[in-house]
């Protein structure tokens, strides 16, 4: 029953993170926004929902190890899994903005995450946590983050008008993209709650730690909507939408919901999961070598198969660290 509840769960988180996208994209063409505005907010949020859901849930729930697990996993999952398959398909150009700004963004709220969560180190209390206030500052930078995508929704050096999203139509109704985006978010809250009662019942059935199946298989769970978007933007040749996809996601779940995670209900850190953190920062810098280095910027696919093998480094190293 465990093992059905995770796999029914993930189907609809699945389902409902299509029907987000689909209305997301649809909102994004009729405002007339560049792809890689699209990638960094719509359709981001859009795949962010499930890790956002999974963790308030788990929240609540007082499943604070999942909670952390699931956000450290995915993005660590976003980086090496997901750019790594896309590149493979496809060799994925990336702009300067991305070099300079979005990515650097990325890798400072990773280290940012790492610092406050290990910041009653250096206090009395000796207990690493995330507390409201944290959650607070996190919100704080997701804002400012939010600032710099309002710049770049009104780019003008990029517009829709291309095969993945269609051309671009201001001038249909927006009820239609809304009620995908309604119906999604049903499908998605969910999907959310399957999920983490599955996934809680199966670590207490196998004698896992939560933390692990938070890492683990709620992470790759909750990112197969970055993955199936990622790569069909890859393949059709919609690299801005790949890449602005993948990064923007990792920028809302370390910010976005961990943060708001933490507002509602402080999470319990493990020192552990400090090993995890580090994969995060590792992957976002190696990420910024392979488009800083070479002769042009993109990610070609002999790093593709690379990003991937060390991913599955990585959970090698999970599996062995229980």
């Amino acid at each position: 029953m465990e093992y059905i509840i995770l796999v029914v769960g993930f189907v609809i988180l699945l389902l409902g993170a299509e029907a987000v996208i689909r209305g997301a994209t649809m909102i994004g063409r009729r405002l007339g926004a560049s792809e890689i505005a699209i990638g960094l907010t719509l359709v981001s949020i859009g795949t962010s929902l499930p890790e956002l859901l999974v963790n308030v849930l788990a929240s609540f729930a007082g499943n604070s190890e999942i909670a952390v697990g699931n956000v450290l996993g995915s993005n660590v999952a976003n980086i090496l899994l997901i750019l790594g398959v896309a590149a493979i398909v496809r060799e994925l150009p990336v702009r300067d903005a991305t070099i300079f700004s979005e990515i650097p963004f990325s890798l400072t709220a990773a280290v940012l995450v790492g610092f406050i969560a290990n910041a009653h180190l250096f206090g009395t209390a000796g207990t690493l946590s995330i507390s409201r206030s944290d959650g607070v500052i996190l919100l704080v930078f997701f804002l400012l983050f939010l600032l710099y995508i309002y710049r770049v929704w009104n780019d003008p050096h990029t517009v829709i008008d291309h095969p993945a999203l269609g051309r671009r139509d201001v001038s249909g109704s927006l009820l239609h993209p809304l009620a995908w985006l309604v119906a999604g978010s049903i499908g998605l809250g969910m999907g959310a709650h399957w999920v983490v009662e599955g996934a809680v019942s199966l670590s207490r059935l196998l004698g896992l730690s939560e933390s692990f199946v938070g890492l683990t298989v709620i992470a790759i769970g909750t990112s197969l909507p970055e993955l199936v978007t990622t790569v069909l933007a890859a393949h059709r040749g919609n690299t801005d939408l790949a890449i602005g996809n993948a990064i923007g996601s990792n920028i809302f779940n370390l910010l976005w919901v961990l943060g708001l995670s933490a507002v509602l209900r402080p999470l319990p850190f493990d020192v552990v999961s400090n090993t995890d953190i580090l994969m995060v920062v590792a992957s976002s810098a190696f990420l910024l070598l392979a488009v800083a280095v070479g002769p042009r910027n993109a990610i070609d696919r002999k790093e593709g198969v690379s990003f991937v093998l060390l991913y599955v480094v990585y959970l090698v190293f999970l599996v062995n660290r229980g």
